[in-house]
C-alpha cells in the first residue's frame, strides 16, 4: 500500500479533491493524508473523502510540534505553509511507523497514471529519498537562482536516511523559511540543493520525463501525452466563472492547442467534477473569487498576455487561445525582455 500526504486549505480544496479523486483511481491501493488548514477543509474531506483519505487537522500537528507552531508568529500565511514541507511528513512517519515510505505530492498535481514506474525506480536504485530536478530549458535557467529541485513531490523511506533527511530539513525551515532570496537561501526549496552531496546513493534523482511535469518544463522534455504520470498544474487558475482561467505560463512558454486540451482539459474536467462533488454538500460553493486585478503590473502585463494566449477559454470542453501556436514562444521572450532591463545580465 501506497502511503501520499499533501496539505491545502479552503482555497485549494477543489485541488486537492480532484487529486485524490485522480490518485484513488490510477493507484486504488493507496492512502492519501491531507493536513487541513482551516476546520471547513477539514469537514467537508472527511465527510466525502472516503476510507482512504485521512484528515489531519493543522491544530493536531501544532500540538506535536511546539517548535513549528512558535514558527507561525514570525512569518507570513504563505511562509508558514512552505515551513509545513518538512514538518507534515515527518510527524506522519514519527506516529505512523506502519508507513514504509511516504510521498508527498503538491495539492494542484494530478495522476493521468499508476505511479509504480516512480516506486520502482526508487525501489531499484535502493534510494531512502526520492526529488525531481525542475528541469528548466535553457532560456528559463535564470529561475535555478529559487532552486534547482522542486518540491512538488517528494519520497521518504520511513528508515534512518529517510527519517534523518526530514529531521535536517525541518530544523533549516523552522529557523528560516521566507517567501524571499537570501543568500543561498530561498523558501523550502532551496535547501534540497544540498542533498546529493549530504545523502548521496540514499537520494534518487528522478530522471522520469512524466513525473512532475510541469509549466516550466513541457516544452523540454521527451514525453508525450500518453507517457504523463503526474502534472503539476502551478498557476493556473479560473479567472471568471469557469469559461475563463489563468494558464500561468506566459513566463515560460503557453502549451499548444493538441497538447494544451490532452493535459488541461482533463484537469479542468476533474476540477468541475470536484466543485460539484463539494457542492452537493456544501450548497453555492466555488472556486475562490481573488479580486479584480487592476494595478499597474497588470495593466504592463496585459499587451504580452493577449499577444501570446496566456489566458485560455472553455468552450465546448476545449482550451481556447485563439494564437495558433505563438504562444509557446512567449517564454523566450520573455527573458529577452528581462536581459534588456537589466542590461543584459
Amino acid at each position: 500500500m501506497n502511503h501520499y500526504c499533501t496539505y491545502f486549505d479552503r482555497g485549494f480544496l477543489i485541488q486537492g479533491l480532484a487529486l485524490w479523486r485522480s490518485l484513488a483511481t490510477h493507484d486504488q491501493d493507496s492512502v492519501l493524508w491531507v493536513l487541513a488548514l482551516d476546520d471547513f477543509t477539514a469537514e467537508v474531506v472527511r465527510e466525502i473523502g472516503g476510507t482512504w483519505l485521512r484528515v489531519v487537522r493543522l491544530p493536531d500537528l501544532e500540538t506535536g510540534d511546539a517548535a513549528l507552531a512558535a514558527a507561525k508568529a514570525n512569518r507570513t500565511p504563505v511562509e508558514y505553509y512552505f515551513t509545513l514541507s518538512p514538518c507534515w511528513p515527518r510527524w506522519l512517519l514519527a506516529r505512523h511507523p506502519e508507513i514504509e515510505r511516504l510521498t508527498y505530492v503538491d495539492a494542484d498535481m494530478l495522476f493521468f497514471k499508476n505511479p509504480e514506474p516512480i516506486f520502482d525506480t526508487m525501489d531499484a536504485a535502493k534510494a531512502s529519498v526520492l526529488i525531481t530536478a525542475h528541469r528548466f530549458p535553457a532560456w528559463l535557467t535564470h529561475y535555478e537562482r529559487h532552486g534547482k529541485f522542486n518540491v512538488g513531490i517528494l519520497s521518504f523511506r520511513n528508515d534512518a536516511a529517510g527519517r534523518a533527511c526530514l529531521e535536517d530539513w525541518r530544523t533549516r525551515c523552522l529557523a528560516w523559511c521566507y517567501d524571499r532570496m537570501e543568500g543561498e537561501k530561498y523558501a523550502d526549496q532551496k535547501y534540497l540543493e544540498a542533498w546529493p552531496e549530504r545523502l548521496g546513493a540514499a537520494l534518487l534523482v528522478l530522471e522520469h520525463p512524466g513525473v512532475n511535469l510541469a509549466p516550466w518544463n513541457w516544452m523540454k522534455q521527451d514525453a508525450k501525452e500518453a507517457d504523463v504520470i503526474l502534472f503539476h498544474f502551478a498557476r493556473f487558475r479560473p479567472l471568471r466563472g469557469d469559461w475563463w482561467w489563468q494558464s500561468g505560463q506566459l513566463d515560460y512558454g503557453v502549451m499548444p492547442w493538441r497538447r494544451r486540451n490532452a493535459i488541461y482539459g482533463p484537469y479542468v474536467q476533474a476540477l468541475l467534477a470536484a466543485r460539484a462533488e463539494i457542492a452537493a454538500v456544501r450548497p453555492g460553493f466555488d472556486f475562490v473569487r481573488r479580486p479584480a486585478r487592476a494595478g499597474r503590473a497588470f495593466w504592463k502585463g496585459l499587451p504580452l498576455r493577449v499577444l501570446f494566449g496566456s489566458d485560455w477559454a472553455w468552450v465546448g470542453g476545449k482550451l481556447v487561445s485563439g494564437r495558433l501556436g505563438l504562444g509557446r514562444w512567449s517564454g523566450r521572450v520573455m527573458a529577452a525582455l528581462r536581459r534588456m532591463v537589466s542590461g543584459g545580465a
